[in-house]
């Protein structure tokens, strides 16, 4: 019985998935300053990997892409367990 088979009766349930682009230092003015509009750089860049996680465990891997104006990542290694 495949994997999702044996889980299937759990498919419905919401999980969190977490994709963090980057993390950037700033000073408590920088912060307090901030307000809506407000841009915060990173370094990081369209095709660059990023890790992806659900739960806090790193399920694998995917590329930052840009589609429709909207920052993507686009999975590119998915660790299954057999």
């Amino acid at each position: 019985m495949a994997a999702l088979e044996q889980i299937a009766h759990f498919a419905d349930i919401p999980a969190p998935v977490n994709v963090e682009l980057d993390r950037v230092t700033m000073t408590i003015r920088e912060v307090l300053a901030l307000q809506t509009g407000s841009v915060i750089k990173t370094s990081r860049a369209a095709g660059e990997n990023i890790g992806i996680s659900i739960g806090g465990a790193l399920i694998g891997s995917g590329e930052i892409v840009i589609m429709d104006e909207s920052v993507a990542i686009r999975i590119t290694d998915f660790q299954e367990e057999d």
